[in-house]
């Protein structure tokens, strides 16, 4: 979800700068609800656990983008399934680009020895090299925040109906190396409830969360759960509203910085400079582990890999740092 969030930004852009070409955008049927406020745009859904699935449903899928008109063709994604379509789609005359995603400067960033720390291109950039291969540059420094979205769920309106400014919560990651500990996030609660002028809500997905989410608060009823309860377009809408968001190096950052939503991002094996930081955020509003007893991180892209011990590196990022991060950006 977050590689599909990051590209909306672009295409603001792209859109706002060539209002004459009209875009189409292939995804899966979830994600749909994240182009709805672009302009230009047509959404082609791709029923990868469907129609479309396996060699058969991956032709079928290519008839159907060939007969959509197109006359480009930009892989945003470079994996299997999207380079098969682009070369099919190549082969029938369509002009194709496909994102470089800077697999040697990554690794020299992740390698053990010999370690290059460095800030290197951002994925957003990335995607907009794509475009400008087709002779089409555009600025990201022009991108201009989606307005909030209408919350039409009235148990969310009560929320955000309130005087209280509205502080999101979302603790999970793909990876628990990427995860801060629920405990340490349980302390960042606990210090920012205590401020009368907040309201907390926890975001997350999936049975297990959900019920981790639930235990917190159990012991804490002015926190809310939206975990798991409302449609993602409805989550969208939350997330839109919010005053600010405490992120992993996941997806809900991403979501996030599409409306323009201030992000405090906990950072563990990953690091920010591989080029995946939400959106339009400043660098000192990612907190990261202590590198001089972690001097090997960023160890992998994706946060999939690193050495023993290094899983609970996020332990060094002090509660009360955060807590002290989220109230400075409140008050800004």
């Amino acid at each position: 979800m977050g590689d599909v969030a990051m590209i909306v930004p672009v295409l603001k852009v792209f859109t706002k700068t060539y209002p004459e070409i009209h875009l189409t955008v292939l995804s899966r049927t979830f994600f749909k609800p994240l182009f709805e406020d672009l302009k230009n745009i047509t959404f082609l859904e791709a029923a990868l656990d469907g129609k479309h699935k396996g060699i058969k449903g991956l032709l079928r899928l290519y008839k159907k983008i060939k007969s959509s008109n197109i006359d480009a063709v930009a892989d945003l994604h470079n994996v299997i399934r999207s380079k098969i379509l682009s070369r099919l789609l190549k082969f029938h005359g369509k002009k194709t680009s496909t994102l470089d995603k800077g697999r040697k400067e990554k690794k020299s960033l992740t390698r053990k020895n010999n370690k290059t720390l460095r800030q290197l291109k951002s994925t957003h950039q990335r995607y907009a090299d794509v475009f400008e291969s087709f002779g089409c540059p555009i600025n990201l420094s022009s991108f201009e925040s989606f307005s909030k979205r209408k919350i039409d769920n009235e148990k969310i309106n009560i929320i955000f109906s309130k005087t209280k400014k509205i502080v999101g919560i979302a603790p999970f990651a793909a990876y628990k190396s990427k995860m801060y500990p629920l405990e340490l996030m349980e302390e960042v609660i606990v210090h920012l409830i205590k401020n009368k002028e907040l309201q907390i809500v926890l975001i997350g997905g999936g049975q297990n969360e959900i019920e981790k989410l639930n235990i917190i608060t159990k012991k804490y009823p002015d926190v809310v759960n939206m975990a798991g309860k409302y449609k993602f377009k409805e989550e969208l809408a939350l997330i839109s509203n919010l005053d600010l968001m405490v992120s992993m190096d996941s997806s809900n950052g991403h979501l996030a910085a599409i409306y323009g939503v201030p992000i405090v991002t906990l950072w563990g094996v990953t690091h920010p400079f591989l080029g995946f930081a939400p959106f339009g955020q400043q660098y000192k509003n990612s907190l990261m582990v202590d590198i001089e007893k972690f001097p090997l991180i960023p160890t992998s892209v994706y946060g999939n890999k690193y050495p023993e011990n290094y899983e609970d590196a996020m332990k060094t990022i002090a509660p009360i740092d955060v807590v002290n991060k989220v109230l400075t950006l409140m008050k800004s």
